[in-house]
Protein backbone atom coordinates (compact mmCIF):
# COMPACT_ATOMS: atom_id res chain seq x y z
CA UNK A 1 0.00 0.00 0.00
CA UNK A 2 1.27 3.48 -0.89
CA UNK A 3 1.57 5.76 2.12
CA UNK A 4 1.28 9.56 2.05
CA UNK A 5 2.34 11.93 4.84
CA UNK A 6 0.16 15.05 4.81
CA UNK A 7 0.96 18.08 6.97
CA UNK A 8 -1.99 20.26 7.92
CA UNK A 9 -4.02 17.08 7.66
CA UNK A 10 -6.82 18.17 10.01
CA UNK A 11 -7.29 21.52 8.28
CA UNK A 12 -9.94 22.53 5.77
CA UNK A 13 -8.15 21.33 2.63
CA UNK A 14 -6.02 18.66 4.31
CA UNK A 15 -8.96 16.78 5.79
CA UNK A 16 -10.74 16.56 2.44
CA UNK A 17 -7.51 15.44 0.79
CA UNK A 18 -7.01 12.73 3.41
CA UNK A 19 -10.40 11.27 2.53
CA UNK A 20 -9.70 11.36 -1.21
CA UNK A 21 -6.36 9.57 -0.77
CA UNK A 22 -8.06 6.91 1.37
CA UNK A 23 -10.75 6.40 -1.28
CA UNK A 24 -8.01 5.93 -3.86
CA UNK A 25 -6.38 3.16 -1.79
CA UNK A 26 -3.57 5.06 -0.06
CA UNK A 27 -2.61 4.94 3.60
CA UNK A 28 -2.49 8.43 5.11
CA UNK A 29 -0.63 9.95 8.04
CA UNK A 30 -2.05 13.37 8.82
CA UNK A 31 0.28 15.64 10.78
CA UNK A 32 -1.07 18.70 12.58
CA UNK A 33 -0.25 20.89 15.57
CA UNK A 34 -3.89 22.14 15.74
CA UNK A 35 -3.09 25.83 15.59
CA UNK A 36 -5.97 26.16 13.12
CA UNK A 37 -6.79 22.51 12.32
CA UNK A 38 -9.63 20.68 14.08
CA UNK A 39 -9.87 17.02 15.08
CA UNK A 40 -13.53 16.91 14.11
CA UNK A 41 -12.51 17.49 10.48
CA UNK A 42 -10.92 14.02 10.31
CA UNK A 43 -13.70 12.15 12.07
CA UNK A 44 -14.62 10.25 8.90
CA UNK A 45 -11.02 9.60 7.89
CA UNK A 46 -10.26 8.28 11.38
CA UNK A 47 -12.68 5.42 10.81
CA UNK A 48 -10.17 3.89 8.39
CA UNK A 49 -7.44 1.59 9.74
CA UNK A 50 -5.16 3.08 7.09
CA UNK A 51 -5.36 6.58 8.60
CA UNK A 52 -3.28 7.95 11.44
CA UNK A 53 -3.45 11.42 12.98
CA UNK A 54 -0.21 12.54 14.61
CA UNK A 55 0.22 15.73 16.62
CA UNK A 56 3.55 17.23 15.54
CA UNK A 57 5.03 20.63 14.80
CA UNK A 58 6.81 20.38 11.45
CA UNK A 59 8.90 23.41 12.35
CA UNK A 60 10.80 21.02 14.59
CA UNK A 61 12.70 17.94 13.37
CA UNK A 62 10.14 15.35 12.28
CA UNK A 63 10.17 12.37 14.63
CA UNK A 64 9.77 9.48 12.20
CA UNK A 65 9.34 7.04 15.08
CA UNK A 66 5.89 8.58 15.60
CA UNK A 67 4.84 7.79 12.03
CA UNK A 68 3.70 4.21 12.61
CA UNK A 69 2.31 3.79 9.09
CA UNK A 70 5.74 4.70 7.69
CA UNK A 71 7.23 1.72 9.50
CA UNK A 72 4.58 -0.48 7.91
CA UNK A 73 4.45 0.92 4.37
CA UNK A 74 7.39 3.30 3.92
CA UNK A 75 6.67 6.79 2.56
CA UNK A 76 5.52 7.17 -1.04
CA UNK A 77 4.57 10.84 -0.85
CA UNK A 78 4.86 13.94 1.32
CA UNK A 79 2.31 16.75 1.01
CA UNK A 80 3.19 19.98 2.84
CA UNK A 81 -0.12 21.77 3.42
CA UNK A 82 0.31 23.05 6.97
CA UNK A 83 -0.18 26.81 7.19
CA UNK A 84 -2.76 29.29 8.53
CA UNK A 85 -4.13 30.90 5.38
CA UNK A 86 -6.64 33.60 6.31
CA UNK A 87 -6.11 37.39 6.40
CA UNK A 88 -7.21 37.14 10.04
CA UNK A 89 -4.32 34.73 10.64
CA UNK A 90 -1.84 37.11 9.00
CA UNK A 91 -2.36 39.49 11.90
CA UNK A 92 -2.73 36.89 14.67
CA UNK A 93 -0.16 34.26 13.65
CA UNK A 94 2.45 35.94 11.42
CA UNK A 95 5.48 34.25 12.96
CA UNK A 96 3.85 30.82 12.92
CA UNK A 97 3.14 31.34 9.21
CA UNK A 98 6.71 32.45 8.54
CA UNK A 99 8.06 29.39 10.34
CA UNK A 100 5.85 26.71 8.83
CA UNK A 101 6.39 27.87 5.24
CA UNK A 102 10.17 28.16 5.67
CA UNK A 103 11.47 25.76 8.33
CA UNK A 104 8.48 23.46 7.82
CA UNK A 105 9.14 23.34 4.09
CA UNK A 106 12.79 22.48 4.65
CA UNK A 107 11.94 19.72 7.14
CA UNK A 108 9.32 18.12 4.91
CA UNK A 109 11.54 18.30 1.83
CA UNK A 110 14.27 16.53 3.82
CA UNK A 111 11.75 13.83 4.81
CA UNK A 112 10.79 13.32 1.16
CA UNK A 113 14.43 13.17 0.06
CA UNK A 114 15.29 10.55 2.71
CA UNK A 115 12.51 8.31 1.40
CA UNK A 116 12.77 9.28 -2.28
CA UNK A 117 9.12 10.25 -2.06
CA UNK A 118 7.02 12.45 -4.33
CA UNK A 119 6.66 15.90 -2.74
CA UNK A 120 3.99 18.57 -3.23
CA UNK A 121 4.02 21.97 -1.52
CA UNK A 122 0.88 24.07 -1.15
CA UNK A 123 1.62 27.42 -2.70
CA UNK A 124 -0.96 30.09 -3.35
CA UNK A 125 -2.32 32.66 -5.76
CA UNK A 126 -1.08 35.19 -3.19
CA UNK A 127 2.41 34.83 -4.67
CA UNK A 128 1.09 36.92 -7.58
CA UNK A 129 0.27 39.76 -5.14
CA UNK A 130 -1.87 42.52 -6.66
CA UNK A 131 -1.30 41.28 -10.22
CA UNK A 132 -0.44 43.50 -13.16
CA UNK A 133 -1.44 40.81 -15.70
CA UNK A 134 -4.81 39.12 -15.98
CA UNK A 135 -5.60 36.25 -15.78
CA UNK A 136 -2.53 35.02 -13.93
CA UNK A 137 -0.29 32.48 -15.65
CA UNK A 138 2.35 30.42 -13.90
CA UNK A 139 5.15 32.28 -15.65
CA UNK A 140 4.07 35.61 -14.10
CA UNK A 141 6.51 36.67 -11.36
CA UNK A 142 4.01 38.68 -9.35
CA UNK A 143 3.60 42.13 -7.77
CA UNK A 144 4.04 41.64 -4.03
CA UNK A 145 4.63 44.18 -1.26
CA UNK A 146 7.53 42.56 0.60
CA UNK A 147 6.95 44.54 3.80
CA UNK A 148 3.15 44.78 3.83
CA UNK A 149 0.68 43.10 6.22
CA UNK A 150 0.28 40.11 3.88
CA UNK A 151 4.03 39.61 3.41
CA UNK A 152 4.31 36.99 6.15
CA UNK A 153 2.18 34.73 3.94
CA UNK A 154 2.93 35.92 0.38
CA UNK A 155 6.69 36.10 0.73
CA UNK A 156 7.12 32.89 2.70
CA UNK A 157 5.09 30.98 0.11
CA UNK A 158 7.43 32.43 -2.51
CA UNK A 159 10.35 31.21 -0.40
CA UNK A 160 8.75 27.74 -0.19
CA UNK A 161 8.58 27.59 -3.98
CA UNK A 162 12.20 28.75 -4.20
CA UNK A 163 13.32 26.07 -1.76
CA UNK A 164 11.37 23.28 -3.47
CA UNK A 165 12.49 24.29 -6.98
CA UNK A 166 16.10 24.47 -5.78
CA UNK A 167 15.81 21.01 -4.22
CA UNK A 168 14.38 19.74 -7.52
CA UNK A 169 17.25 21.32 -9.45
CA UNK A 170 20.19 20.38 -7.23
CA UNK A 171 19.11 17.54 -4.94
CA UNK A 172 16.95 15.43 -7.24
CA UNK A 173 13.69 16.04 -5.39
CA UNK A 174 10.65 14.65 -7.18
CA UNK A 175 8.66 17.74 -6.28
CA UNK A 176 5.75 19.82 -7.47
CA UNK A 177 4.11 23.13 -6.50
CA UNK A 178 0.37 23.80 -6.54
CA UNK A 179 -0.76 27.42 -6.60
CA UNK A 180 -4.15 27.38 -4.90
CA UNK A 181 -6.72 30.06 -5.75
CA UNK A 182 -9.74 31.00 -3.59
CA UNK A 183 -11.23 27.75 -2.33
CA UNK A 184 -14.38 27.25 -0.26
CA UNK A 185 -16.62 24.53 1.12
CA UNK A 186 -17.49 22.58 4.26
CA UNK A 187 -14.94 22.52 7.12
CA UNK A 188 -13.84 26.09 6.75
CA UNK A 189 -13.70 27.70 10.19
CA UNK A 190 -16.79 29.85 10.77
CA UNK A 191 -14.52 32.56 12.21
CA UNK A 192 -11.94 32.11 9.45
CA UNK A 193 -12.25 35.69 8.24
CA UNK A 194 -12.16 34.79 4.56
CA UNK A 195 -14.95 35.96 2.32
CA UNK A 196 -16.99 32.73 2.06
CA UNK A 197 -17.36 31.85 5.77
CA UNK A 198 -17.72 35.53 6.68
CA UNK A 199 -20.54 36.14 4.18
CA UNK A 200 -22.25 32.82 4.88
CA UNK A 201 -22.29 33.31 8.65
CA UNK A 202 -23.48 36.90 8.34
CA UNK A 203 -26.25 35.90 5.93
CA UNK A 204 -27.44 33.04 8.14
CA UNK A 205 -27.64 35.46 11.07
CA UNK A 206 -29.43 38.07 8.92
CA UNK A 207 -26.59 40.48 9.61
CA UNK A 208 -25.23 42.92 7.01
CA UNK A 209 -22.60 41.39 4.74
CA UNK A 210 -19.43 43.42 5.20
CA UNK A 211 -17.79 44.07 1.83
CA UNK A 212 -14.24 45.41 2.05
CA UNK A 213 -13.75 48.28 -0.39
CA UNK A 214 -16.23 49.02 -3.19
CA UNK A 215 -16.99 45.37 -4.02
CA UNK A 216 -15.71 45.66 -7.59
CA UNK A 217 -12.60 43.62 -6.85
CA UNK A 218 -12.83 40.15 -8.35
CA UNK A 219 -12.23 36.62 -7.08
CA UNK A 220 -12.51 33.16 -8.61
CA UNK A 221 -14.10 30.62 -6.27
CA UNK A 222 -13.22 26.92 -6.50
CA UNK A 223 -15.17 24.31 -4.54
CA UNK A 224 -12.97 22.13 -2.35
CA UNK A 225 -13.79 18.82 -4.08
CA UNK A 226 -12.57 20.26 -7.40
CA UNK A 227 -9.42 21.60 -5.78
CA UNK A 228 -8.35 18.33 -4.15
CA UNK A 229 -9.04 16.42 -7.37
CA UNK A 230 -6.56 18.70 -9.13
CA UNK A 231 -4.00 18.42 -6.34
CA UNK A 232 -4.07 14.62 -6.29
CA UNK A 233 -3.76 14.56 -10.08
CA UNK A 234 -0.66 16.73 -9.72
CA UNK A 235 0.71 14.43 -7.02
CA UNK A 236 0.24 11.37 -9.22
CA UNK A 237 1.98 13.07 -12.16
CA UNK A 238 5.68 13.81 -12.63
CA UNK A 239 5.16 17.54 -13.21
CA UNK A 240 7.80 19.61 -11.43
CA UNK A 241 6.81 23.15 -12.30
CA UNK A 242 4.12 25.26 -10.57
CA UNK A 243 0.50 24.58 -11.54
CA UNK A 244 -2.47 26.87 -10.92
CA UNK A 245 -5.50 25.08 -9.50
CA UNK A 246 -8.61 27.23 -9.27
CA UNK A 247 -11.87 28.08 -10.96
CA UNK A 248 -11.38 30.51 -13.86
CA UNK A 249 -14.92 31.93 -13.58
CA UNK A 250 -14.27 35.44 -12.25
CA UNK A 251 -16.86 37.29 -10.15
CA UNK A 252 -17.07 40.67 -8.48
CA UNK A 253 -17.22 40.48 -4.70
CA UNK A 254 -20.48 42.46 -4.69
CA UNK A 255 -22.06 39.88 -7.04
CA UNK A 256 -20.86 37.10 -4.80
CA UNK A 257 -22.40 38.80 -1.74
CA UNK A 258 -25.73 39.10 -3.54
CA UNK A 259 -25.65 35.38 -4.43
CA UNK A 260 -25.00 34.41 -0.80
CA UNK A 261 -27.96 36.50 0.40
CA UNK A 262 -30.26 35.02 -2.24
CA UNK A 263 -29.28 31.41 -1.55
CA UNK A 264 -29.42 31.81 2.23
CA UNK A 265 -33.04 32.93 2.02
CA UNK A 266 -32.31 35.70 4.50
CA UNK A 267 -32.89 39.43 4.51
CA UNK A 268 -29.32 40.69 4.92
CA UNK A 269 -28.18 43.93 3.40
CA UNK A 270 -24.68 44.87 2.22
CA UNK A 271 -22.43 47.13 4.26
CA UNK A 272 -19.28 48.60 2.73
CA UNK A 273 -16.25 48.96 4.99
CA UNK A 274 -12.67 50.13 4.27
CA UNK A 275 -10.66 47.81 2.04
CA UNK A 276 -7.78 45.72 3.36
CA UNK A 277 -4.27 46.97 2.67
CA UNK A 278 -2.68 45.32 -0.40
CA UNK A 279 -5.91 43.43 -1.14
CA UNK A 280 -5.68 42.31 -4.81
CA UNK A 281 -8.05 44.08 -7.19
CA UNK A 282 -8.28 41.12 -9.54
CA UNK A 283 -7.70 37.43 -9.04
CA UNK A 284 -8.32 34.80 -11.72
CA UNK A 285 -6.22 31.77 -12.69
CA UNK A 286 -5.14 30.79 -16.15
CA UNK A 287 -5.58 27.00 -15.88
CA UNK A 288 -4.26 26.06 -19.32
CA UNK A 289 -1.40 24.09 -17.77
CA UNK A 290 -3.74 22.11 -15.47
CA UNK A 291 -6.09 21.38 -18.37
CA UNK A 292 -3.38 20.26 -20.77
CA UNK A 293 -1.04 18.43 -18.38
CA UNK A 294 -3.50 17.03 -15.82
CA UNK A 295 -6.74 16.82 -17.77
CA UNK A 296 -8.33 18.84 -14.96
CA UNK A 297 -11.29 21.18 -15.03
CA UNK A 298 -13.51 22.36 -12.15
CA UNK A 299 -16.99 20.81 -12.18
CA UNK A 300 -18.94 22.36 -9.30
CA UNK A 301 -20.65 25.65 -10.14
CA UNK A 302 -20.89 28.45 -7.59
CA UNK A 303 -24.57 27.97 -6.73
CA UNK A 304 -24.13 24.26 -5.97
CA UNK A 305 -21.00 24.89 -3.94
CA UNK A 306 -22.61 27.69 -1.96
CA UNK A 307 -25.61 25.52 -1.10
CA UNK A 308 -23.29 22.88 0.37
CA UNK A 309 -21.35 25.56 2.23
CA UNK A 310 -24.43 27.26 3.66
CA UNK A 311 -25.77 23.90 4.83
CA UNK A 312 -22.49 23.25 6.65
CA UNK A 313 -22.36 26.66 8.31
CA UNK A 314 -26.02 26.37 9.33
CA UNK A 315 -25.15 23.15 11.19
CA UNK A 316 -22.14 24.84 12.78
CA UNK A 317 -24.47 27.46 14.22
Amino acid sequence: MKHVVLTGGSGFIGSHMSELFLRKGYAVTAIDNFVTGRRENVRLASESPDFDLVELDVCKPIEEAKLKLAAKYGIHGVMHFACPASPVDFAKLPFEILAVDSIGTMNTVDLALRHRARFIVASTSEIYGDPLIHPQKEDYWGNVNTIGPRACYDETKRFAEAYVSTAIRYRGLNGGMVRIFNTYGPRMRPDDGRIVPEFCMQALKNEPLTVHGDGRQTRSFCFVSDLIDGIVRLFESDIREPVNIGNPVERKVIEFAEAVIRLSGGTSTIKFIPGREDDPKKRCPDITRARQMLGWNPKVDLEEGLRHSLEYFRKQM
